[in-house]
Parts: structure tokens; sequence; C-alpha cells
């Protein structure tokens, strides 16, 4: 048996094996890191890659309104029956009674004997309550006779009112005298709803025989339903007074 040639073919395949070993331990592991490929998934690494990306990871988060400030939301009309929407009434004032004068230059200025002057006065309701008879007086305080006057037995001056519905002038009540009539003795009177406007026209005319002087036409809104002793704002809700003078002819 030939050993010789065996011999020397197994230590030159050891011999091989040894210096293969040798070489892999010499050369050092690679340190670059995998390049991940498109569509990788995988976890990113932790440790900044720079000082300025370190600093970048610990800024604080956007305050955009438009996502992380809250913006509150407006309040929505609230939707009824039919589809259509209303939105929440608004408080209203509360209006009370008025009366007003118009007439031409803001008085009357009469000629004895001479033509009549006209005067409106409108009615204008609140939204605080509706009436069931309001009555309108008329009162002037006697006046004169001035020196040089012969006053005869018929009245200083007459007041008339012109009905709306068939335009005619006819005699209305104006009470003269210097006392006061109370507010329970009157009758009568016509409705105002809420927030309703009524104008009436009056005129007034001095007579012939009549004194010159002057004299305010107080006008007085009466509430006729108020109850005896409610109270004068109860009683009379608007008043005012209309100067007035009467002269001789020239």
């Amino acid at each position: 048996m030939d050993v010789g040639p065996r011999l020397l073919a197994t230590a030159t395949v050891l011999l091989a094996v040894l210096l293969a070993g040798c070489t892999e331990r010499a050369t050092p592991p690679s340190t670059a890191a995998p390049v991940p490929s498109a569509g990788t998934t995988g976890p990113a690494s932790t440790a900044p890659a720079s000082p300025s990306a370190a600093a970048d990871a610990s800024a604080p988060a956007s305050t955009s309104a438009s996502a992380s400030v809250p913006v509150a939301a407006s309040p929505s009309p609230r939707p009824v029956a039919g589809g259509a929407v209303t939105t929440a009434p608004s408080a209203v004032p509360a209006t009370r009674l008025t009366m007003s004068v118009d007439t031409r230059g803001g008085r009357i200025l009469l000629v004895r004997g001479g033509p009549a002057q006209e005067f409106t006065l409108t009615l204008r309701n609140g939204n605080t309550r509706s009436y069931g008879h309001l009555l309108l007086t008329f009162q002037m305080e006697a006046f004169g006779p001035s020196p040089g006057d012969r006053p005869g037995p018929d009245p200083s001056v007459l007041l008339e009112h012109r009905d709306p519905a068939t335009g005619r002038w006819s005699p209305a009540e104006l009470r003269i005298a210097n006392d006061f009539r109370p507010y329970h003795l009157h009758e009568g009177g016509s409705p105002l709803d809420r927030d309703a406007v009524r104008t009436e026209r009056y005129r007034l005319r001095a007579t012939a025989t009549g004194p010159t002087g002057s004299s305010p036409l107080e006008v007085r809104l009466l509430d006729t339903d108020a109850p005896e002793g409610a109270g004068e704002a109860r009683e009379r809700p608007a008043r005012l007074a209309l100067p007035h003078t009467t002269r001789r002819a020239s």
C-alpha cells in the first residue's frame, strides 16, 4: 500500500483550509448601513443623522388653526317644518302710545270772524297694549275780553271734526272753563290696536263777536275703560297743549 501520496494530499487540503480561515478572520466587517429599497416598511433609525436633525426632532409641533387649534363652530339656524330655516328672535323694546299734532306754523292763529284753521292729531299706539275706548277731549280756559271787545252770546271759538268716511265737518265738543272735569265722568271713544296709527282732522275758528286774546288748546286722550282711581297715567295715556291766539280783524 502506497501511503505517502495520500498523506501528502491530506496535508495539502488541511493547509488550504487553514489559510482560508485566516483570510476570513483578517477581513473587517462592513459598517455601511443597508439601503432600504423602495416600499420598505421597516422601522427607521432612532439616531439623528446630524445635530441640526436632533434640534428639529425636539422642536414643538405646529399650532396652525387648521391642524392643532380648535375652531368653535358658529350657531346654525334651526330648521322648522317645511324645510324653512329660522333664527331666534331678538328682543324688541317696549313702546307706548303717543300723540302728536301738526298745523300751520305749529300754533293756532285766528282772526275774529275769519276763516278756520285746521290741525291734525296722530295717534300712534305702541306694542305694549291695545285699547278698547280712547276718547279725544278738548278744553280751553276763558280768555278776554280785551279792551274794545264787545263779546256777544255766541261761543268765542268753535271746534269741528272731519268725518274720514264722508269728508263732512261737524261740531265737536270744546269745553271752555278754568276747572277740571274728572276722568271717570267721560264715556265713549274708539278702539286702537297694538302698533296701530290713527289720524284725526279738526279745525278751529273764532266767532265774530268773541273776545280776543290767547289761551292754549288742551288736548287729552282718555282711556274710558280705566277704572276710577287707576291713576292719571292709566286714565290719560297722552296729552298736549296747542298754542292759540285770537285777534281782531285789521
